[in-house]
């Protein structure tokens, strides 16, 4: 029974500690459920919420409910429209729970030591006085049946105190950093003496190695030594340890103890929220590490200098490889051979990035605080604050980290009875299946081969049997790709014209056999191609033989030729397409260093199971425009790993309506029960009389507004939209942002009030504004559009603001705040119903309405397209209300909007308060009254 009982310490870490003291109890007696913990605390208890202000009633509710499911260990869908404080109560409700549980945590441990010193004389008194009856001294003596029964509970005991030691530890040396600053200065003068040191050692060995080189002849140069590929040993994975070398200690095995990792979609989003924890309560005393990727938190100066992100990972990599193989390498003897000139990164140093580690513990830092930090220190803060994960309360990071298994692995971290909280959730089933597929080109694929065939030839008689043989099985699945596209490898792609253009889908087994590669694992290709950094090598190998300059005039390098005629030839090529879109090269995939590494994911992509995904055959024009591409159609079996691993995960957003798609496709099929979901959405902060959402069904001549992808673009359609914006102008003040289906209609629509002269009546009373299509021009936009309402506000007369022309699912649809006068009414134009004839969302409606239920009698497939419009029109509507004080108007231009299906996918916040109107006149008196109403009352309390 106690062997039981600590086991399930170890998994529940809870209920255990008592269960010790009540030994003759049954495990269901000892031990309540989450659930009726949760119920109990809700009777028995009315938590106490720290707020750094008096809190809304409807915060107080949400942090009710979160510690509610945190405690109950459960699945938690929260929605709470942005301006009601969702960060500050994320942050006060589970940092609530975090410390309650901790506590009750250290009392239990307590109770259970101090019951361990009780239990020792209990075990001496079978040795001293042994009363057992003549018959029975051939059973076991009492007290080793005892101590077998207790060794578990012994065991589990000491790594108490241990675990008691380390975090004394841990917390007297971080009271240390946080008030004796003259330790901080001790250390930072030990770095400069240590990095003088090694300069002057670095600085010897160069002169020695100078020295004893001179004369000497080799075949290849030390750069190009560093090409050839190290003796592939075994196709299983080794496991390497994340020791940095002999000087680690132990301390950074330390157990992860119970924390929260909150993810978000972005940097900057992830910052304000590390900003809202140190204005809180929580902020002076609470462990947060903020994680990023190597782009984001790299103070090398010579890595950073390389762009792309994953030049920039390999380079990191390279440059540890560098310091281990030189801790084993004589550099002495290897000096007489050649020179060792292999770069070591000067920040990735184990003592410094202990100290960096500690001075994250101590205080709370953003990224931007930590990288200052690491280049203060000299210390990595990508790899520093890593270490500090496992003794963290509180982990931000972003999405891609936590969602993707193999980066949340290298990452050290570990969800075992975790709590995982994400933010910004309402796009987190697009997000995981762009996550998990993947696309590559026919002129991605041909350069690949062509570069590895190139590299194969120069180092054949270098590389290993094992190496070759995965080369030539890279080679030919490239050269199977390229055929399956109707394509041939040796003929360069952009001049090979593709007879029969079309688009084909093919389930993961059916597209293996078509390409003939059913008998190739790839499982271990894939293991290769990771362990063996073949991507990498040859991204070094091209760099020195597809430069522009001249080659040697070897017998070898004239075999280079080829590939650097060839690679020229595609250099063009891109630069021409990338010439003629320059407005969407914001918007495209950070440059791969290599085009082996794109086909590196497409390769992981396939070993999938066949009925989670698709490939997609792409052809057109010529093989190098062509392409193939893995679609994830079931996100749910990467997110059921973090489900099953965490104690409770919490999705949160200011819309998370509709709820259905998340539901369903992530966490009903990932084997989540309904007894384990719990949903709550709350209300806004502002007043009823705040907003004033219309849906118009008729426009001023009473045409229907219906912009069904047949009837919006009929003239009569087009100018009826353009009357309800003229009379809309004249009566709203401040900005007006109008929202268009996509860039194509928007641009029709714009093209067609020029010709008629509506958009000079426009700009009579709005300066008109269209959102870029260039991410870097956005701000810059949005600043031109901000001073201009405000000097219109400011000098009166004719123009009264601005109005913005922005497109649904744009740059402006997320995460640009629109408040006070810079969105006083927002337009949706017609319904943004997603492609319909998209191949890849008529799989994924096959999909659906093959796997799952009907619910209502609805196909899954029709509520998917239906569910993607509604996001996308919540996520445009809501940019409007951003605070306790703000106010507009919201007209959703299109009769269907009526239809209960769609009504009730609206916010609740917004749906209460809708009111449809059958004609214009109605609409127009409606609004006019809001906002003069809504304006002088505002003014009235201003003054």
């Amino acid at each position: 029974m106690c062997v039981r009982e600590a086991g399930n310490w170890k998994n529940a870490q809870e209920g255990a500690f008592s269960s010790v003291l009540q030994p003759d109890k049954s495990i269901s007696e000892q031990e309540p459920s989450r659930e009726e913990m949760a119920v109990e605390t809700d009777e028995k208890v009315k938590i106490k919420f720290p707020f750094p202000y008096t809190p809304y009633p409807i915060q107080e509710e949400f942090m009710a409910k979160l510690y509610q499911v945190l405690e109950a260990g459960k699945v938690g869908i929260f929605e709470s429209p942005t301006g009601t404080g969702k960060s500050l109560s994320l942050i006060c409700g589970a940092l609530t729970w975090l410390q309650d549980f901790e506590e009750r945590r250290r009392q239990e441990e307590s109770q259970l030591l101090a019951a361990e010193l009780n239990e020792k004389n209990m075990i001496e008194q079978p040795k001293m006085c042994n009363t057992e009856p003549a018959g029975s001294q051939t059973r076991e003596p009492e007290w080793i049946t005892q101590f077998v029964q207790k060794r578990e509970e012994k065991e589990m005991i000491q790594r108490l105190k241990e675990e008691q030691l380390r975090r004394k530890k841990r917390e007297e040396r971080l009271e240390q950093i946080r008030h004796n600053v003259q330790l901080k200065y001790a250390s930072k003068r030990k770095r400069i003496e240590e990095e003088e040191t090694e300069q002057l050692l670095q600085h010897s060995k160069d002169i020695l190695s100078n020295l004893g080189e001179s004369g000497t002849l080799e075949p290849l140069d030390q750069n190009e030594e560093e090409l050839i590929l190290v003796e592939y040993e075994s196709d299983e994975e080794k496991r390497v340890g994340s020791r940095l070398g002999e000087e680690e200690d132990d301390d950074i095995e330390e157990e992860h103890i119970t924390k929260i990792y909150y993810c978000s979609r972005t940097h900057s989003q992830l910052a304000q929220f590390v900003h809202e924890v140190q204005k809180s309560p929580f902020g002076k005393e609470t462990r947060l590490v903020s994680l990023g990727s190597r782009q984001n938190l790299c103070v090398n100066e010579e890595v950073r200098r390389l762009g792309a992100i994953q030049l920039i990972n390999d380079r990191c990599m390279e440059m540890q490889k560098n310091k281990c193989e030189k801790k084993s390498v004589d550099e002495e003897t290897e000096g007489k051979k050649r020179r060792v000139s292999r770069t070591v990164c000067p920040f990735y140093s184990y003592e410094h990035m202990q100290f960096l580690r500690d001075e994250v513990l101590a205080e709370v830092k953003d990224i931007e605080q930590l990288v200052n930090l690491g280049k203060e220190a000299k210390a990595c803060p990508y790899y520093g604050s890593r270490h500090a994960i496992p003794a963290a309360q509180l982990v931000v990071l972003p999405y891609q980290m936590l969602l993707h298994e193999a980066t949340r692995n290298a990452s050290g971290i570990k969800l075992k009875d975790q709590v995982v909280i994400i933010d910004e959730a309402h796009n987190l089933v697009d997000t995981l299946t762009c996550i998990y597929s993947a696309q590559i080109s026919g002129s991605q694929l041909c350069c690949s081969h062509s570069q590895l065939l190139q590299y194969m030839e120069r180092y054949r008689k270098r590389l290993k049997a094992k190496n070759l043989m995965y080369i030539k099985q890279i080679l030919f699945l490239l050269e199977k790709f390229v055929t399956v596209l109707g394509g041939n490898v040796n003929q360069n792609p952009n001049t090979q014209s593709i007879p029969q253009a079309g688009v084909q889908m093919k389930s993961i087994n059916d597209f293996l056999f078509q390409c003939q590669i059913d008998n190739i694992n790839l499982f271990k290709v894939q293991r290769y191609c990771e362990k063996s950094l073949i991507s990498r090598k040859l991204f070094g190998f091209v760099e020195r033989y597809g430069a522009s300059r001249a080659l040697k005039p070897k017998k070898e390098d004239q075999k280079m030729m080829g590939l650097q005629n060839f690679l020229q030839t595609l250099n063009k090529r891109q630069g021409k397409e990338v010439a003629s879109a320059p407005e969407e090269a914001e918007d495209d995939q950070p440059k791969m260093a290599s085009p082996l590494m794109h086909i590196e994911g497409f390769l992981a992509a396939l070993t999938n199971a066949n009925q989670d995904g698709r490939v997609i055959l792409t052809k057109q024009g010529t093989v190098a425009q062509s392409s193939l591409k893995f679609l994830l159609l079931n996100p749910a079996v990467h997110f059921a790993k973090v489900l099953k691993e965490c104690r409770a995960v919490i999705v949160a957003g200011g819309t998370m309506q509709p709820v259905a798609d998340f539901r369903e496709q992530l966490l009903v099929c990932a084997g989540v029960g309904n007894e384990r979901i719990e949903e709550f959405s709350c209300g806004h902060v502002i007043p009823p009389d705040n907003i004033l959402p219309i849906i118009l069904c008729n426009g001023p001549t009473n045409q229907q507004l219906e912009f069904t992808y047949e009837k919006r673009n009929l003239p009569q359609m087009v100018d009826e939209t353009g009357r309800i914006l003229c009379n809309l102008c004249n009566i709203v003040p401040g900005g007006v942002v109008c929202f268009f289906p996509s860039y194509e209609y928007e641009k029709q629509v714009y093209t067609h009030w020029e010709k008629t002269g509506l958009l000079t009546r426009l700009a009579a009373k709005k300066k008109i504004f269209q959102e870029p299509k260039r991410a870097n021009q956005v701000e810059q936009v949005l600043a031109e559009y901000a001073k201009c309402i405000k000097r219109c506000s400011q000098a009166g007369g004719p123009m009264t603001g601005a109005l913005l022309f922005s497109v649904v699912g744009g740059k402006m649809s997320e995460g640009i705040n629109f408040s006070d006068d810079l969105g006083r009414c927002v337009i949706m134009v017609g319904m943004p119903y997603p492609n319909i004839k998209s191949p890849e969302l008529q799989e994924k409606i096959a999909y659906l309405d093959k796997t799952m239920p009907k619910t209502a009698g609805e196909a899954p497939g029709r509520m998917l397209v239906e569910n993607l419009c509604m996001k996308a029109v919540n996520q445009s509507i809501g940019r409007a209300i951003r605070h306790q004080k703000d106010f507009a108007s919201i007209v959703l231009l299109d009769h269907r909007y009526t239809r209960p299906s769609v009504l009730n996918k609206l916010p609740q916040w917004i749906k209460s308060r809708t009111q449809v109107k059958l004609n214009f006149g109605a609409a127009f008196a409606a609004l006019r009254k809001f906002h003069c109403e809504t304006r002088a009352r505002y003014e009235t309390l201003a003054s």
